[in-house]
């Protein structure tokens, strides 16, 4: 594949915390950061609708892994796709980047194939997506569950809280909103384990936005008036949960989001990665702080991001978000590549 040539639209965030700018992430790497997952979605194209999850994953993860090898940075997974006995994924602790021991120490969250089954079936939403930061600045969680729940910019702080209800969490954004519950529109996974907190929000009149996975742009819908999402709830990922965390730093918003293990072996391999305390509520910036840079691909078309497109003659095209803490900055980048 040929290096893309980029059109960028710059946006000013939402209002949010400004950060301060003094960072070893480069101005440079911003843009260097969609070209990783501009790979990654590439790859992973080309098995949109084979229904082959893992060949899909795979191509999206050794794609991820070949763009990061090619960028200056000492660079460590700190979110990824389980341990070192689960490669050849990108596994937590893996050093990734071309400059090992001279380029700046950065941590990386990501997820090369967020929506593996969309993609298999050919469904909307899918992304290759990445979070980075200085070193210590992302959460260094396990690959299990956790509960969420987020709104956009424009709240009071503490408008959510996850150790509150479903209803007392609704009732608030709405207070602050100034409309009824009745008015407030919810994302969820459309998951079993969700049907009780659904069937409570529906005696609230809430309208539910189902979405079938991808809860990383689920969470980021929240920042956009025109989807007309108010909040995220439900239980998915970790890891989509920090690079979720990283995106609303960027933009603006409100995370919570508490960890959810389904076994003994869940709580060793947290307690490995230095997580004492399971039960705790994490914040916006306990998952990610100081600045960060959020970068997303899409795979197939949706809400957030157009899919990868081919053409005759080996033309493809993408669209991709990139985002930094720093400046508040948003760019959409419409990017064409021509296959070797």
């Amino acid at each position: 594949m040929n290096d893309s040539t980029t059109s960028a639209a710059s946006t000013p965030a939402p209002e949010r915390k400004r950060v301060n700018k003094s960072s070893v992430l480069d101005r440079a790497l911003v843009l260097e950061m969609v070209r990783v997952t501009e790979a990654a979605a590439i790859a992973a194209s080309k098995l949109i609708g084979r229904g082959d999850e893992k060949a899909a994953d795979a191509a999206a993860v050794e794609a991820m892994r070949r763009a990061f090898d090619e960028l200056e940075i000492d660079g460590t997974v700190v979110i990824g796709e389980g341990e070192r006995d689960e490669a050849p994924m990108l596994y937590i602790g893996e050093k990734v980047g071309g400059a090992p021991g001279r380029g700046p120490k950065i941590d990386i969250a990501l997820d090369p194939l967020e929506g593996t089954t969309i993609t298999a079936k050919a469904g909307p939403n899918s992304l290759a997506v990445l979070a980075a930061a200085e070193a210590g600045c992302l959460l260094n969680a396990p690959d299990t569950y956790m509960d969420k729940i987020a709104v956009g910019p424009g709240y009071p702080e503490g408008v959510i809280d996850l150790a509150k209800s479903p209803t007392e969490n609704v009732r608030a954004v709405a207070a602050a909103k100034g409309v009824d519950p009745a008015d407030i529109v919810v994302c969820v996974l459309d998951r079993p384990r969700h049907a009780k907190m659904i069937a409570e929000l529906r005696s609230l009149g809430c309208g539910i936005y189902l979405i079938p996975d991808g809860d990383v742009a689920g969470v980021i819908a929240v920042t956009d008036e025109d989807t007309t999402i108010d909040m995220y709830m439900g239980c998915g990922g970790a890891p989509e949960g920090v690079l979720a965390a990283a995106a609303l730093r960027c933009v603006g918003g409100q995370f919570n989001g508490r960890l959810v293990f389904r076994n003994d072996d869940e709580k060793a391999r947290a307690r490995k990665w230095g997580i004492t305390d399971l039960e705790r509520i994490y914040k916006l910036e306990d998952l990610a702080k100081g600045d960060c840079i959020f970068a997303a691909t899409g795979v197939t078309g949706g809400s957030l991001l157009d899919g990868v497109k081919r053409y005759k003659g080996g033309r493809m095209t993408t669209e991709s978000v990139v985002m930094r803490a720093s400046s508040g900055t948003v760019r959409w980048i419409k990017g064409e590549h021509h296959s070797e």
